[in-house]
């Protein structure tokens, strides 16, 4: 499943979506977004609010950094589907290659982000499309109420 589709549209509790700077900052302000917007939901409890703020900030640095195209932003999008899951997609225009996880060398500084992601995710993937963009996801299952 990439981006949210028609048929799942009704099945959204609350959403929410912005385009940033594909820059450092940008990916900043989606983290800070995130939780700001994760603040006022009371059906995600904190443990869930600081998984997604994490799994944010990495996809997005990944979309600054990654993902970058010039004159181009990258999307961020939160979705809390009836169903209980918390969805998080990270959009961005560079749609040649998928990421995959690898596990870094032992002397590595960067590598490990999507450990983090698969670590903290219920979830994960990335999808091509429509192009030239490229969606990486992340499921968080949210409690029963």
């Amino acid at each position: 499943m990439n981006q949210i589709d028609a048929a799942q549209v009704a099945a959204v509790r609350a959403h929410f979506r912005v385009l940033l700077s594909a820059t450092p900052r940008g990916a900043r302000l989606a983290r800070l977004l995130t939780v700001e917007w994760m603040r006022d939901r009371r059906e995600v409890p904190y443990r869930v609010t600081e998984a997604a703020a994490h799994i944010v900030a990495e996809l997005a640095a990944n979309a600054a950094t990654h993902g970058r195209v010039a004159g181009r932003s990258f999307r961020v999008a939160l979705l809390i589907r009836e169903d209980g899951v918390l969805r998080v997609e990270v959009t961005d225009t560079r749609a040649d290659g998928l990421p995959h996880r690898r596990p870094p060398s032992l002397d590595a500084e960067t590598g490990r982000g999507l450990l983090l992601v698969e670590a903290l995710a219920d979830r994960w993937g990335a999808a091509l499309g429509p192009a030239p963009q490229k969606t990486v996801w992340a499921e968080l299952d949210l409690p029963a109420s």
